[in-house]
């Protein structure tokens, strides 16, 4: 009887898991979450009943797991912080190029990333007229468009000056997006920028920075403001994967 809320609690997240990953695209992360809490709700559930006949092993085990559940969690946590810090960006600094960075273009048009990024673009360019955007990203094989091209399009539709939007429609990750962008602001004008603003959703400001950092560029975090609740924690706590993956397996991937 004892371990029967323990069993109920894993069967509504595992049922919960399942929604996330088959039911809701790009939720995947929470489901990994979900199964990870079970991993560990089932360890604390069943140990004692190992430790009926191998005490010895079982707590030598629970002292391990414990020790690697709260290195793992302060090390989350720190890294949260961290994204979350960054998440604010430094948007009253002067700048005169700011990249965008695109996201999925649905067959319907801009998926909700994208209306984020393409919102939170047109209000600064809106608030400092003097601002070049660079339009940021390329056609996947399942978009109808170039992510460069659907961001222009809304854009010029909103009532930005054309002449203020540059395309760079080649990019498929964040790394191409900001060497591919200096690369034509160093050709449209002859120089290449000391400072980049760059532009994406909050959550992944922080990322963003590393890439720019490796491209020798200041960078300057402007967000877009995520407005899905549950997108927003969902893609705050990938970002914390997203961070340690590039940390220690490096690439120029997004």
């Amino acid at each position: 009887m004892k371990h029967l809320f323990p069993l109920l609690l894993c069967a509504v997240l595992g049922g919960l898991a399942f929604f996330l990953k088959f039911c809701i695209p790009g939720y995947s992360f929470s489901a990994l979450v979900c199964l990870c809490l079970i991993g560990i709700i089932l360890f604390y559930t069943f140990l004692p009943m190992v430790g009926l006949k191998f005490p010895a092993f079982a707590a030598l085990a629970n002292k391990i797991f414990t020790a690697l559940l709260v290195l793992g969690l302060l090390v989350v946590g720190i890294t949260e912080a961290i994204v979350i810090k960054a998440s604010f960006g430094s948007p009253a600094e002067s700048i005169d190029y700011m990249v965008v960075l695109g996201a999925k273009v649905n067959r319907d048009g801009p998926s909700v990333s994208l209306w984020d990024r393409i919102c939170g673009a047109y209000e600064y360019l809106e608030a400092h007229p003097n601002v070049i955007a660079i339009l940021s990203g390329g056609q996947g094989t399942d978009e109808p468009i170039t992510e460069a091209e659907c961001m222009y399009r809304e854009l010029v539709n909103l009532g930005i000056d054309p002449k203020r939007l540059w395309r760079e429609d080649e990019a498929t990750s964040t790394w191409e997006n900001l060497q591919f962008s200096l690369s034509l602001i160093e050709e449209k004008t002859g120089q290449r920028p000391q400072k980049l603003g760059v532009l994406s959703s909050e959550y992944h400001l922080f990322r963003a920075s590393l890439f720019a950092k490796a491209c020798n560029v200041e960078f300057v975090g402007i967000p877009a403001r995520t407005s899905r609740v549950a997108q927003k924690i969902n893609h705050f706590m990938r970002e914390v994967a997203g961070v340690w993956h590039y940390l220690l397996l490096g690439g120029q991937y997004d």
